[in-house]
């Protein structure tokens, strides 16, 4: 069982782009993160690569469309922990038949929500009890500016034209789920933030991005170690709060 000296951190989709920068970052501020990912080998190699510098780096599987081992990481965390400071909602994923509505693979759809979604809900739900359990906790939530509606519906915005049903939406229930969330936990000391990564270089856009992991991953780490008078229920990017 964990003392209270350090606080217990879980980043999704860790083992490597904003995931990985965002399980090293907290790690130095002096967090004991674990490190999710769905394949063993690749995670046991990016948590032993963070531990090589001297980081509290752990791997736990995570395969958010596999409830097994959703349910199995957190029984671990339960028995080695008893209690989870912070939930970093990080990992998603898009795909290539994902599209404008009249054209996007409806197969692919139901699999971007399956892990961007409706993956990030069991999770956050299986790992609840031990949130509860924590002085105050934090939930981050990594979303898109692709998921505002607001920025969707504004044919000015610097990415109107990328209309993926599959993807924007999922990020736009994502977004429902912090605000829903934020709520239910209104009367806890909880908080529930999403966070904007803005444009940034990774596998999952091809590395198209114009900024780096460092700055992609900026956000949600703030967002992690909000102090007790910080928000709730938000949508954040770098550049301050974005609209639904």
């Amino acid at each position: 069982m964990a003392t209270d000296a350090k606080r217990i951190a879980l980043v999704s989709g860790a083992n490597k782009g904003i995931g990985l920068e965002i399980a090293r970052s907290l790690a130095r501020a002096g967090l004991l993160v674990l490190l999710g990912a769905r394949n063993p080998s690749l995670g046991e190699a990016a948590a032993a690569k963070l531990g090589d510098d001297g980081l509290d780096v752990r791997f736990i599987e995570l395969d958010l469309t596999d409830g097994a081992t959703v349910q199995a990481a957190a029984n671990r965390i339960e028995r080695e922990f008893g209690r989870l400071d912070v939930l970093v909602n990080n990992a998603g994923i898009t795909d290539p038949a994902d599209g404008s509505p009249g054209n996007a693979g409806i197969d692919a759809v139901r699999r971007i929500f399956e892990t961007n979604f409706f993956g990030a809900l069991s999770v956050t739900q299986a790992m609840l009890p031990l949130l509860k359990r924590a002085s105050d906790a934090r939930i981050v939530n990594v979303s898109s500016g692709l998921g505002s509606l607001t920025w969707n519906s504004d044919p000015q915005w610097e990415f109107a034209r990328v209309k993926l049903i599959g993807y924007n939406a999922s990020k736009a229930a994502l977004n429902m789920l912090t605000v829903q969330l934020a709520d239910e936990l209104r009367d806890t000391s909880i908080k529930v933030n999403a966070a904007d990564p803005g444009f940034t270089a990774t596998d999952l856009n091809g590395h198209r991005g114009y900024q780096t992991v460092e700055q992609g991953a900026a956000e949600a780490i703030r967002l992690a170690v909000l102090p007790a008078d910080g928000p709730t229920g938000g949508f954040f990017s770098a550049q301050g709060k974005n609209p639904w």
